[in-house]
């Protein structure tokens, strides 16, 4: 990392700060409506989900998102272990749209990235950045080889390289070249180009499911 990217991570900590603040300000009303829909939808469950994620320096944390999932989602691969095999054969996630956990309501909220919405709070608290790799899971590492301790030498982003260029249609190991490139050319012009890119991503739903 250049000295100039050195000199940038303490700055990009203080937009994370006031960006997630402003974030809470002007879509609260959003996140209370998604609360009572998800409460609408499934009264018993609760309305968030956290899952364990591999942050900066590979410190463990909790990252939130509206919950998209059945309740029973964390026990289902115990009683559909043929789910899992497809799980783990098509790089952690199901093909497009055959998630058997996720609800009615929780396509919705992955089509247009609302579930992400909560991430706010692992912002402010300093595990994510706004702008970053996508936090992975423990297993994923291996794809990172001798790269990884690269990998998490800067924070998880709640945008990223890899949402931008694609999303979901990107897929080990190109996953992993990609967030190694953006670890590469951090910077501030370079974070905001990221955000233009997430932003018609989303817009277009290209990836997403």
């Amino acid at each position: 990392m250049s000295e100039s990217q050195k000199h940038y991570i303490p700055f990009k900590r203080l937009i994370d700060i006031a960006g997630s603040l402003v974030g809470f300000v002007l879509l609260s009303w959003l996140f209370l409506i998604l609360i009572i829909l998800q409460k609408y939808h499934d009264p018993k469950g609760p309305i968030f989900y956290h899952h364990d994620r591999v942050g900066k320096n590979h410190k463990h944390f909790k990252l939130v998102k509206f919950r998209s999932m059945r309740s029973d989602a964390d026990s289902y691969f115990e009683r559909h272990p043929e789910d899992y095999k497809i799980f783990i054969d098509n790089d952690y996630k199901f093909p497009a749209g055959e998630d058997p956990r996720v609800t009615r309501f929780g396509r919705l909220l992955r089509r247009t990235s609302l579930d992400e919405l909560p991430q706010l709070f692992n912002i402010l608290l300093g595990q994510m950045s706004i702008v970053g790799p996508r936090p992975v899971t423990e297993p994923e590492l291996k794809y990172y080889g001798k790269n990884v301790d690269k990998f998490l030498s800067v924070l998880p982003g709640a945008m990223g390289l890899w949402q931008a260029t694609g999303r979901s249609d990107i897929k080990y190991p190109e996953r992993a070249v990609v967030d190694l490139e953006y670890v590469d050319h951090i910077g501030f012009w370079y974070d905001w180009y990221i955000v233009y890119l997430t932003m018609k991503a989303i817009f277009s739903r290209e990836g997403a499911y």
